[in-house]
């Protein structure tokens, strides 16, 4: 794997090496996390190499040297890949990070990535986003915890307080996903995360007249969603849902 950039600023900027690493289009880095990028990375390496369920990847300490990211953003990515069943984490003499065991979700998000990865179907994502909306908001509306309101909470003011158009829509993202993972049927969650990683790197731009007015309507949408969930409004959850997939 190639050296990805430090987290801090160089002289050198983190486009170049990072694009050539990744091999993703000029635009997708501003709307992505560094630990996405580097959980991409590490996914597209484990599957280029053919590594099979079991073989090891490496430790956090080996990751840190080999990406040059801060150990905070190598703990995020194993964590995504974790949460998405891609790695698994053994402690202890002789742990590290593993090849999981490939379930039938693991491979529908391989067969997902693969589609996502074809021209014209950015539709088709919305499309099927849309029909998912629905199912992953009114289950996590049965299914929030205090923790999750919390956590939803601060992504709210995340995506209220961003100062620029990618930072509010990386902030849109990241709390759609944290919606998902409150959703308990891992399935469909599978394949709404999927989606959103495939919008999150084609998401177009609006002029800056039009994204003031947008971003205002947009964030009130998301704080009226997040305050139906938590307090387990379905009717309600149904109807921002409604209003979300029509206001795009």
């Amino acid at each position: 794997m190639e050296t990805m950039p430090d987290d801090s600023p160089r002289k050198q900027g983190p486009d170049v090496a990072s694009r050539r690493m990744l091999d993703v289009k000029p635009g997708a880095l501003t709307q992505r996390t560094r630990a996405e990028q580097l959980a991409a990375a590490l996914d597209d390496r484990i599957r280029a190499d053919g590594l099979t369920a079991g073989e090891s990847i490496g430790t956090l300490d080996s990751l840190r040297a080999e990406s040059g990211f801060a150990y905070s953003t190598v703990s995020e990515a194993v964590r995504l890949l974790r949460d998405r069943g891609v790695i698994e984490i053994r402690p202890g003499r002789g742990g590290g990070l593993f090849v999981a065991e490939a379930g039938p979700v693991v491979r529908m998000r391989h067969t997902l990535l693969n589609v996502a990865e074809q021209p014209a179907t950015v539709a088709d994502a919305i499309e099927l986003r849309d029909h998912l909306e629905v199912l992953i908001d009114v289950a996590a509306a049965r299914h929030c915890t205090s923790r999750d309101v919390a956590d939803l909470t601060s992504l709210l003011s995340t995506m209220e307080a961003a100062e620029t158009w990618d930072d509010f829509l990386h902030a849109n993202w990241a709390l759609h996903e944290r919606i998902a993972q409150i959703c308990p049927n891992e399935m469909a969650r599978a394949v709404y995360v999927s989606t959103l990683g495939h919008l999150n790197a084609t998401s177009s731009r609006i002029d800056d007249d039009a994204a003031d007015t947008y971003r205002r309507n947009r964030l009130q949408i998301h704080v009226d969603l997040v305050d139906a969930i938590a307090s387990g409004d379905e009717p309600a959850v149904r109807e921002v849902v409604s209003r979300h997939n029509t206001s795009m």
